[in-house]
Order: C-alpha cells, then structure tokens, then sequence
C-alpha cells in the first residue's frame, strides 16, 4: 500500500532529517522517495536519494544536538503536501522554522522545496 501524502511529509522530517543514524536514514529514504527526486533548498538543489541523504547527514554534522518538530497538521492540495516545521536545540526556542512542500506521486516524493525563515520570522 503506497504512503499517504501525510506520512511522506512526516516521515520526511522525521525519519530523514531528524534520523542520525545512517542505515535507518538510508531505509528510509527508499522508502520515501523517488530514486530521482529533486530537493530545493533557498540556495541550492540536489538531485537524487543519495545526493538528498548526504545533504541531510551534512545538516545534522553541522547542527549537533538541534531537532526538527513539525508544527501543525500536513495540509494537502492533489499531489502536494504542506508541513511547516521548527528546527533548533531540544528544549529550547526554534533557531529556525520553515516549511517543506513536497510533489508526490505513486506513493513517494519526487519533488522537495523547501522554505526557511528567519528565527522573528512566522511559520
């Protein structure tokens, strides 16, 4: 039985960029996405599971000991999915928040943009 949109957007935050440990991760971003999937940050783009995998282990390297926590409920439109997000040092205020919009289709995510803002900045 192929992903919800909603469990796509939350195992994206989750068990992707929340997941430290590389083999889960890696199941995980089988699971999730497609094997040519495109992720859009403000400033740069990946293509592919492995270059989006690396990118997130790359993430956690540089952020020790912040977690992401989404905010609010997936909104879905057709094939497109909504969360916002909150990223920052367990138990204390977000350093940064943001939203992931992702394209799905047949059960994965073929496309990720995501937002960031500025920590005064609203969701």
């Amino acid at each position: 039985m192929p992903n919800s949109i909603a469990d796509l957007m939350y195992r994206n935050l989750l068990d992707v960029f929340n997941e430290r440990d590389p083999v889960r991760r890696a199941l995980a971003v089988s699971e999730l996405y497609a094997e040519n999937v495109v992720w859009h940050e403000p400033d740069r783009q990946f293509l592919g599971r492995e270059a989006l995998s690396s990118r997130a282990a790359q993430l956690q390297a540089e952020t020790a000991g912040w977690v992401f926590q989404p905010v609010g409920h997936v909104s879905v439109n057709h094939d497109i999915g909504h969360l916002a997000f909150r990223f920052g040092p367990t138990d204390q205020p977000a350093a940064v928040t943001g939203m992931d919009i992702a394209r799905c289709e047949a059960g994965v995510i073929v496309e990720l943009y995501t937002f960031v803002n500025a920590p005064d900045e609203p969701i």
